[in-house]
Order: C-alpha cells, then structure tokens, then sequence
C-alpha cells in the first residue's frame, strides 16, 4: 500500500510536481531484479505508468545521450538490453561479458565501459558496432563505474580487492590503484572533476579521493542513533553539480545520509523505504529518487527541503534507477 502523506508532505509533492511541469517533464527508470522488469515512473504524477520485460536479473541502467536508448545490465543473460524508450520494446542485445553488473558510457555517448563481476575484467563495447575494443584486467568482483566529465579517466571499483582502479581511456591501462575500505560499491566524481567519492559497503565509509594526486583526501562515517554500525551500508552516491552537497544511500540502515559535499560533515539523515540501493536525481535536481530493496517501492526526495515526500511502489527488488529529461 502507498503511504499516507502528512499536510506538509502534500505540500512539497505539489510544489516538486509544479517544478518538475515548469522545469519539463521527465522519465524516471526502475530496474526490477526479481522480476526482471523496468519500471518507468511520470514526472507528472510520479505514478508508475508502464512496466517492461527485459533480460534476467536486470541490475545497471544508462540512457543514450539523448534519452531515446535506455541500456540495461541483463546480469543473468550476460548481455545489455537496449531498450527503446518511446515504445519499451527491446530493439537488440549487446556484447558484455559475464555477469555485467554496474556500466557507464563515455560522455561522448560511445563506447560503453561494463563492469564484469565474474571475471575481474572492464569490458569496453562499441554500442554502435555491438563489437568489445578491449578487456581491461581489474581487480577481484569489479562493480562500481565512474568516469570523469573530460572522459579521460575511467573508474572501476572492485568488490574484494578494495581499490578503486584509475584506467586511461585512451590506453584504456590501469594507471593507478587506490586502496579504500571493504567491499567497495559506487564511484561518483564532482562535476568539476576534481574528486572522486567511493562508497565501501562493508567497510561503512565514503572515500573521498583527490583525482589529480589519486591521494585519499578523507573517509566519511556515518552514526545513526540506535541504528546498529553494520546496518550501516553505503551504496548509492549522488553529488549536485555546483558541489554543495551530497547524498549517501546507506542501504539496510534505510536511511540517505544528506552531507555538505565541501565539508563532508553529514547533516541529517532522511528516512526512506527498508534496503536503499542506488540513487539519481531529477534532470534540474530538485527531487531525488531511491531504489530500495525490500519494500520494493522508490522513495521522492525534496533535495531543497532534504526530506522524502512520497513512496512509489514498483517491482521485486528495485535495483538501479536512470533518469531521462524527457
């Protein structure tokens, strides 16, 4: 069932939904593990209004540059589904590699760097030719995926080696390695591309790493009163573009963390659905939505009021979420 919305919850979802119409419409993109669905989500009313079949076990999304390919990460069928948006169908399926969990493509929209948990391998595809340029070694379990607003550095992160790897994209050879806590999950660069955050599950960390030293410039904690410190998961990050703030899903903790992303002190910590995953923001920022695990819902975050306004129920295990400006 769909929570119940205070008065002033209400509110904000009326002002977010006025934004989301002045700013333009947009798409919102649920990958369903269980089901092996996508469910999309209307910025107009923040309902889900379609529900579309793709490849097993369906974990990462990306989208085209111009919003009419969504790619998903079929991670059981060892594949990537790209899916036209305009109809939901699945037009073709793409190389990837065993396993492919998390992916990003290159800012000029190709080609698509895939992270292969199986075999401790980046496989870098041609999305136009559906052809692998390169296999590029990585560390143990690779997951996390990040590259730089210039496109020359890719990042991978790996589950059980702990590092971070820094790879040039015109070599496409790994440059650097640098050590972060247990078990990391997502790397996110500043907008400027000045740092990189990487969040360790297990570790219960944010690194905070400077890209042009690849120096660690500082871990972030996270304290949750009476919330035990290996419920303390982070996952997801999500950083503004004017690098003001950040916000931190903390997985069984059921809690964003929301931090001054100059400071890195952490400023409240919002309540959202149980098991939050991985996080993305509305195309002008002022909502942001959660995938959370097991309630099986997305939660709306208000980003100016740092408070969430509305649950949506979606598919079996909400994994990723991709957001399109249209």
């Amino acid at each position: 069932m769909q929570a119940r919305l205070t008065f002033s919850a209400r509110l904000a979802l009326v002002l977010a939904l006025g934004w989301a119409t002045e700013a333009s419409a947009f798409t919102v993109y649920v990958s369903n593990e269980k089901d092996n669905t996508v469910t999309v989500l209307d910025s107009e009313t923040l309902e889900a209004r379609a529900t579309w079949k793709v490849g097993r076990r369906p974990r990462g999304l990306t989208l085209s540059r111009d919003g009419s390919l969504l790619f998903v990460c079929a991670s059981d069928d060892n594949r990537i589904d790209v899916v036209e948006t305009a109809t939901g169908n699945v037009l073709r399926s793409l190389r990837s590699g065993p396993d492919p969990e998390q992916f990003i493509l290159h800012p000029s929209g190709n080609p698509l760097y895939i992270a292969n948990e199986d075999d401790s391998q980046v496989t870098v595809l041609d999305i136009e030719k559906n052809r692998v340029l390169a296999e590029v070694p990585v560390g143990v379990e690779p997951e996390g995926m990040a590259i730089s607003p210039d496109g020359k550095i890719l990042v991978n992160t790996s589950e059980t080696t702990n590092m971070a790897h820094f790879i040039d994209t015109d070599t496409l050879k790994v440059v650097d390695n640098v050590l972060v806590d247990a078990r990391p999950r997502v790397a996110e660069f500043t907008a400027d591309g000045t740092k990189l955050w990487v969040s360790a599950e297990v570790g219960g960390t944010v690194a905070v790493i400077d890209v042009a030293s690849r120096k660690l410039e500082t871990k972030i904690s996270f304290k949750i009163p009476g919330i035990p410190d290996d419920a303390i998961q982070p996952v997801g990050i999500r950083i503004t573009r004017d690098g003001a703030r950040a916000f931190v899903a903390l997985g069984p903790a059921n809690r964003v963390a929301v931090l001054d992303a100059k400071t890195h002190e952490v400023q409240s910590y919002l309540p959202v659905g149980q098991r939050v995953w991985q996080l993305a923001f509305s195309p002008d920022e002022k909502l942001l939505f959660t995938t959370n695990g097991t309630s099986n819902d997305v939660s709306v975050i208000d980003v100016q009021s740092a408070k969430a306004i509305r649950s949506v129920r979606v598919g079996r295990l909400p994994w990723g979420v991709a957001v399109s400006p249209r």
